[in-house]
């Protein structure tokens, strides 16, 4: 999950919730060991699994709230940003631990997942990786709002999805 190379133990400070996840946050050392294992090929994958929650479940005592975070709407500048930008990894690098990593993991590249090519699914997100913009939880297209990354400026957001040949993202809306 993208928050585990962009984020360390001091989000939690003051009993952020947003900041809250399973596995919780670690030190500055283990996200420096993160990125390591990003660029050495030793971590061969990066998926998020986006774990909305209501305000409910979050904004009650630190102990009591439910772990977890939007991811969708912000893994992909995370990677962008925190790795591509930050020069841990090159652009081609954050394509393969974004789409054929993930699909070997769960045995989807036999059905042409995660690759680019004649007679796979025509399942591809483009990105602009020079488009800045802030995180704004309101404009999330999830249901959740719970992010910790609120008011951060990345950098490399997707401004088309496509499924099935079919557009159903542009500019960070479904359409």
């Amino acid at each position: 999950c993208p928050h585990y190379f962009s984020l360390t133990d001091e989000a939690v400070i003051g009993y952020n919730q947003n900041a809250k996840v399973n596995p919780p946050l670690r030190s500055a050392e283990h996200v420096a060991a993160i990125k390591r294992g990003l660029a050495s090929g030793v971590i061969d994958a990066i998926a998020t699994d986006h774990a909305p929650h209501t305000a409910l479940d979050k904004f009650v005592e630190f102990d009591n709230a439910e772990s977890g975070m939007v991811g969708l709407e912000t893994a992909v500048p995370l990677v962008m940003t925190n790795l591509v930008a930050a020069r841990v990894i090159n652009l081609r690098r954050a394509i393969e631990l974004l789409t054929i990593g993930p699909a070997r993991i769960l045995g989807l590249d036999k059905l042409g997942y995660g690759s680019f090519s004649i007679g796979a699914p025509a399942d591809i997100t483009i990105i602009d990786p020079n488009k800045e913009g802030v995180v704004n939880p309101e404009e999330f297209e999830s249901k959740g709002r719970n992010t910790p990354f609120a008011g951060m400026e990345l950098r490399g957001w997707p401004v088309y999805t496509i499924v099935k040949g079919e557009v159903v993202m542009r500019d960070g809306r479904v359409v």
